[in-house]
């Protein structure tokens, strides 16, 4: 059971994780898996299951999709913000 001073602070945390820039590309990204599930089952004819279709996506479409997503995202005149998603592996040039 928990007290209720603890409650504030997790209800905060919550809403601080759902407002993370990680939090919100995780979710774009899980949508787009879920749309190329769709697509692809129906396609086939059966159902191919969300692994299936994870794996998929990744290997024909993640890279293009996240040049596409920091293209949208990047205001004009600024460059790569640095993100984990911006393509380079986190290796420096």
């Amino acid at each position: 059971m928990t007290s209720p001073s603890k409650e504030p602070v997790a209800a905060s945390s919550r809403e601080f994780v759902k407002q993370s820039s990680l939090y919100q590309e995780f979710l774009a990204e899980r949508e787009e898996i879920l749309k190329h599930k769709w697509l692809e089952s129906e396609r086939l004819g059966y159902d191919i299951g969300f692994e299936r279709a994870l794996l998929d996506w990744i290997r024909k479409h993640r890279e293009g999709w996240r040049a596409a997503r920091r293209q949208t995202l990047t205001p004009p005149g600024q460059g790569s913000s640095g993100s984990p998603f911006s393509g380079t592996g986190g290796k420096q040039s």
